[in-house]
């Protein structure tokens, strides 16, 4: 109610004011007089005719000195005026505002000199890029309708500290001014903040000092000034600016009442409650690429950036398009001469001195505007932080970042939820998280200095074993089998099994989604030296290799765990990863080493005295064999067959059998080959290995082409490629692909007829990286 009063006295003093510099005075001071002598208690009217005749003196003062602060001045004295008989009779008000109406007519649109403020601040570099950005800030503000009808807008730009919130609207501000022809304020949140009395209410004050309003007359409580503040900005239109906002309480006193006017906050946070104030958010992200280039050239010169592209680009990535980080780095360029944008480059590429390598003399830039978010976050949020600053993974989901913390899964929701409020964290619409590279090695700083001895090793155990749980899940739902080493029966039976429930991920999809970061979790373990835990991480993860064939990634993550197995002293775990390795070496064209590998392999076996493993070894050497000795080749599958019907394992002969078919093949054996394939595919069939099947069925049409039967040849590598497809098998869909295109080239057929088989087996071999891609991409290019 009182918040009330004092808008109907300001909004009072102001228009009996405006009546004092007018013609209009004369009719207006009886009728004034008339209302003071009412309220008084004055019955023959001398107090406030007194009152009235006082008015003129005050005016008399200001009377030909068009001074805003005079103007002002009296304002404020009438308002606390009528403030005070307000309060004594609150009854009164109701005659005030008919007075006020009486008056309307005679009361001129403005008399009181203008006070436009202009305290935006401006920019001392150039601005680069952020068009679609300003574009919605335009958007947003740039109709405004005719300035009776027009709303007062409000915008949110928020974001990730440092991205350059502040700099967009100081530039949009700039070029905006005709929108806002009564001025802009502007208050930085971040200097009042801890203020004694409030950090909101002083923002008011500043804006009321702006409008001319003295701090002798300043108001005492914020509803006082909120409601001062609404009076003085109801006849302008303005735009006021208010930077670095925590809390949308500190928005809604600082809403101008003039029509047409704006307030633009920016904000680390969302303040998604401002949007039941109708306020629009701008989320503001960093700078592609091409801005970020764009950035260094503006500041460092077209010329340093053109002789250094490569370097400069790999600057622009490290930053991760943070203007604030790109700032300091060509700050860094410019003021040491001997320092070449590759050097910077190089320097900058090693994470444990990224941050310290984005300052100035030792001032942490980079840090430093980070540091507040992290300071202003609840205890548990901060340790979150900290903690997913070590988890090895870039993208993460809650059950993984409730694991890192070692906290339930519906607590971790909540303290992300925080974090992403805070801008400190990107979240995306599939429920994954992640961690602008810069604010993650800054949260690894800030771990590393809070954090107890110790805490980051229990973390990566933490994360390991989740992976581990999660990928020899996948890994038996995909097929379940499959020879493995790893007993995980106790780990995996306190797991809940995501891939069986209904809704679930497909596993396949899922592992193709993680692959990276289990990548990451084994290259985190190994450095731990968890070995046990890194083995057996390898051997459930080429399951995904056997489907899609991401040869170096396949290869690391071999040649991670056979070294953890050797180290582990699990012979049968070495020779069961040494076998695996051979596959993604011999794609890549490392037929030397991936015989080592397999005679290392073969040694592990023997001595693990492991019958399938054994069985398992001589089927990968066979495959080695394949390219160098057929008839070697022959020789280690018919050994593995006969390892394999010893140690009862069906699908295992199933599939010694099929390779044996095709070694004989390849040793011009066509007709044997055909026998034992047809028997590999009828036994994998009835192990329910469809993907084994089709494989042989591919392999059977091989044999037809190589017999002379082209139809028959072509009708079974078409089954095969669709039943892969259909598997999800892609590496060997594309083999059987390339067959038909050379069957069907060599058949006589148009060229265009082969065409879509080539186009569909490029297209999986460059997803995989395959050296084969390039081969496909010239024969394409040549017809």
């Amino acid at each position: 109610m009182d918040a009330e009063l004092t808008a109907l006295a300001a909004s009072g003093a102001t228009s009996l004011v405006g009546l004092m510099v007018s013609d209009s005075w004369g009719q207006a001071k009886e009728r004034l007089a008339r209302f003071l002598a009412r309220r008084r208690g004055d019955a023959d009217g001398t107090d406030g005719t007194r009152a009235a005749g006082d008015a003129e003196d005050e005016l008399e003062a200001v009377r030909g000195v068009p001074d805003a602060r005079a103007v002002a001045d009296l304002e404020n004295r009438w308002s606390r005026r009528l403030l005070e008989i307000l309060r004594e009779d609150p009854g009164a008000a109701a005659e005030l505002r008919r007075l006020l109406d009486e008056l309307a007519p005679a009361r001129p649109h403005s008399t009181r000199p203008e006070v436009r403020p202009d305290q935006v601040p401006s920019l001392t570099v150039a601005f680069v890029n952020r068009t679609a950005d300003l574009s919605a800030l335009d958007r947003c503000f740039g109709g405004g309708g005719t300035r009776a009808a027009a709303p007062v807008g409000i915008g949110v730009l928020h974001g990730l500290p440092g991205v350059g919130k502040t700099a967009t609207v100081c530039h949009w501000a700039d070029r905006s001014r005709e929108l806002y022809p009564d001025g802009q304020m502007y208050v930085d949140f971040a200097s009042l903040r801890g203020q004694t009395g409030g950090d909101v209410s002083e923002a008011v004050a500043m804006c009321l000092r702006a409008l001319g309003v003295r701090d002798d007359w300043m108001p005492r409580s914020l509803a006082e000034r909120t409601a001062l503040f609404r009076s003085h900005s109801a006849e302008r239109r303005m735009l006021v600016v208010l930077d670095d906002v925590s809390h949308p309480a500190q928005v809604r006193p600082l809403v101008p009442k003039g029509p047409g006017s704006a307030v633009l906050v920016t904000s680390h946070g969302k303040l998604g409650e401002l949007v039941l104030d109708g306020a629009r958010l701008i989320s503001l992200d960093p700078l592609d690429g091409d801005g970020g280039m764009r950035l260094l050239a503006d500041r460092c010169g077209e010329d340093a950036v053109t002789a250094e592209r490569a370097a400069a680009e790999r600057l622009v990535e490290l930053c991760g398009g943070l203007p604030v980080a790109l700032h300091v780095v060509a700050a860094r360029l410019l003021t040491d001469r001997r320092l070449t944008m590759t050097g910077l480059a190089e320097e900058l590429a090693d994470e444990a001195g990224r941050l310290a390598g984005m300052s100035m003399r030792g001032e942490r830039q980079v840090s430093a505007v980070l540091g507040p978010s992290y300071r202003t976050l609840p205890p548990d949020a901060a340790r979150l932080y900290r903690l997913l600053g070590w988890t090895p993974v870039r993208t993460f989901d809650t059950a993984t970042a409730a694991v890192a913390a070692g906290i339930d899964t519906s607590r971790a929701a909540e303290l992300l939820e925080v974090l992403e409020t805070a801008s400190l964290l990107e979240g995306s619409p599939d429920g994954a998280y992640r961690l602008h590279d810069l604010v993650r090695l800054h949260a690894r700083e800030c771990a590393e200095r809070e954090e107890a001895d110790g805490e980051r090793a229990a973390l990566t155990r933490r994360v390991v074993t989740h992976y581990l749980a999660l990928t020899a899940l996948a890994d038996r739902a995909i097929r379940a089998d499959r020879l493995r080493i790893a007993d995980l029966s106790g780990l995996l039976a306190d797991t809940p099994d995501p891939f069986a429930s209904p809704g679930g991920p497909a596993p396949l999809e899922w592992l193709e989604t993680e692959r990276t970061n289990i990548l990451q979790v084994l290259r985190a373990a190994s450095q731990d030296q968890l070995h046990e835990a890194v083995w057996q991480l390898a051997e459930a993860f080429t399951v995904l290799f056997l489907h899609h064939r991401h040869l170096a990634m396949w290869r690391e993550s071999l040649e991670l765990g056979a070294a953890a197995a050797a180290a582990d002293l699990m012979p049968a775990a070495e020779a069961r990863l040494r076998s695996l390795l051979s596959r993604p070496l011999l794609d890549l064209g490392e037929d030397d080493r991936a015989r080592a590998e397999l005679a290392a392999a073969v040694s592990c076996a023997e001595i693990a005295d492991h019958i399938v493993l054994r069985a398992s070894a001589q089927e990968f050497l066979g495959r080695y064999w394949d390219r160098a000795d057929p008839a070697r080749a022959i020789d280690a599958y018919r050994l593995s067959l006969e390892l394999n019907r010893r140690a009862g394992e069906a699908r295992g002969a199933a599939i010694a059998a099929y390779f044996l078919g095709c070694a004989q093949d390849a040793h011009g054996d066509h007709a044997d080959a055909l026998t034992t394939l047809t028997r590999a595919r009828e036994e994998l069939l009835g192990c329910s290995d469809a993907r084994m099947a089709a494989r042989a069925t591919a392999a059977i049409g091989t044999v037809h082409d190589h017999l002379g039967d082209t139809q028959e040849a072509l009708r079974a590598l078409r089954e095969a490629a669709r039943t892969l497809r259909d598997q999800d098998a892609t590496h060997y869909e594309a083999q059987a692909l390339v067959q038909l295109a050379d069957i069907t080239e060599r058949s006589g057929a148009p060229r265009s007829a082969a065409r879509p088989y080539l186009v569909r087996a490029l297209e999986i071999h460059e997803a995989g990286g395959s050296p084969e891609a390039q081969g496909l991409r010239e024969r394409l290019d040549g017809e």
